[in-house]
């Protein structure tokens, strides 16, 4: 038990921190996710940018860089398919928006083709800025119709289907393959700003499950995409980090793997993680999250799919032209706001922990954290000899190296395989 209250504790104060389908033995697909794309046009070099820089450890320069390296990396391995889950933007700014379709029309004029899925940042957004000069200052966001006009091109002008509950749709990516893109975004509900949960409304959830059945019936299979979580990615985060799952995630994970969808790409959480749900009937369902291109580490995903399968291959922005060391810095900058947020969230617990117990913990949950956003993270052994430290402080006696904080399978390098085949 006092072994189970220690994972808790740990849990708690982690920082979350217009084409046409093809015909193919195998389709080429990559997987970006939480851009939280600026305008250059809406920032400059003031007191604005610089405190909101400081405050969240983002860096908007860096991350336009990022995004020319990504796609000059896109353009060379030229995927058939570009799924981007979410988050498109930094918080909605129509000017934002406006400047990433242009890109992402560039891509398309390259030959590949790219479907989206909206997140929580993306409409509706009250507290929209721009961060010119002394102080933030309002700018416009754009509604849920505009969002569908807007992205037209990049899944919603060739759907298959258009749910009318939400902007959810499916699509086909070859002859045996669909993707169900769910809106899990509760934009209408914005009042002040984003809202962090989401939720698959119940007529969504129900054109849904109608769709896969005729689906399975067509002898198609139906792969998905949502920006929220479908299963959990680490011990109790429901319990802790609920605003990164759907609402009631588990009913919704048993319901898809038993109408036969074998795996959703989510993002979200900012973390590389994939881990296997198996309903009470035994069917499969892997959830392929991937992390922000806005903060270390830059990933992305190289995949290939075939007819009972999906191989994943992960890739991160590790360095850019001007500069060799951007894996070591941004890693450097999100420990820093870990740190800080661990520090307080600590303080906040509500009962008091040993003095000389609070750098050690702090050290333990940041070192988590960045092992967790990366993906296929192990405890190193100074990572076990704290947590052993600090059980022993709890009179534990429970072996801490049984623990698992890291679900299978593999995170970054997997082959998935459904119907009669096994991993």
């Amino acid at each position: 038990m006092k072994a189970l209250y220690l994972l808790l504790l740990l849990q708690l104060t982690l920082f979350p921190a217009g084409c046409k389908a093809v015909a193919a033995d195998s389709l080429r697909i990559a997987l970006i996710s939480d851009i939280h794309y600026l305008s250059p046009t809406l920032y400059d070099r003031g007191e604005a940018l610089t405190s909101y820089e400081a405050a969240t450890g983002r860096q908007f320069e860096q991350q336009q860089m990022v995004l020319d390296q990504l796609w000059a990396d896109l353009l060379r391995e030229k995927p058939d398919v570009l799924l981007i889950a979410g988050d498109l933007t930094h918080h909605g700014e129509r000017q934002s928006h406006l400047d990433l379709i242009a890109r992402l029309q560039s891509l398309e004029r390259e030959g590949i083709r790219v479907v989206v899925v909206p997140g929580n940042h993306d409409i509706n957004i009250p507290n929209a800025f721009a961060y010119r000069g002394e102080k933030p200052a309002p700018v416009e966001s754009i509604t849920k119709d505009e969002f569908a006009e807007r992205y037209d091109p990049f899944g919603y002008g060739e759907a298959l289907q258009r749910d009318d509950a939400s902007l959810s749709y499916v699509i086909p990516l070859d002859e045996q393959h669909w993707l169900l893109c769910f809106d899990s975004n509760r934009y209408e509900e914005h009042t002040t700003g984003s809202i962090t949960p989401g939720s698959i409304k119940p007529p969504t959830l129900e054109w849904a499950l109608s769709l896969l059945r005729d689906a399975g019936e067509r002898g198609i299979t139906v792969l998905g995409m949502m920006h929220h979580g479908l299963v959990e990615h680490m011990p109790y985060q429901s319990a802790f980090f609920p605003g990164y799952l759907v609402d009631e995630w588990e009913r919704h994970a048993e319901l898809l793997a038993d109408a036969g969808m074998p795996l959703i790409f989510t993002g979200h959480f900012h973390s590389n993680d994939i881990t296997r749900f198996t309903s009470d009937a035994g069917h499969k369902i892997d959830d392929i999250e991937t992390a922000s291109l806005a903060q270390y580490p830059y990933a992305w995903r190289m995949m290939t799919l075939e007819e009972g399968s999906l191989a994943v291959e992960s890739h991160f922005v590790a360095s850019l032209p001007d500069n060799a060391h951007l894996e070591q810095e941004s890693r450097d900058r999100l420990e820093m706001v870990t740190r800080r947020v661990a520090e307080r969230r600590l303080k906040g617990l509500g009962f008091p922990i040993p003095d000389e117990l609070m750098p050690l913990l702090t050290d333990l949950i940041v070192k988590l954290n960045l092992e967790h956003v990366k993906g296929d993270e192990k405890a190193d052994p100074e990572m076990m000899r704290a947590l052993q430290l600090f059980a022993s402080y709890l009179g534990d006696e429970v072996d801490l190296q049984n623990f698992s904080f890291d679900f299978p399978p593999e995170d970054n390098h997997v082959t998935i395989r459904w119907g009669n085949e096994s991993e």
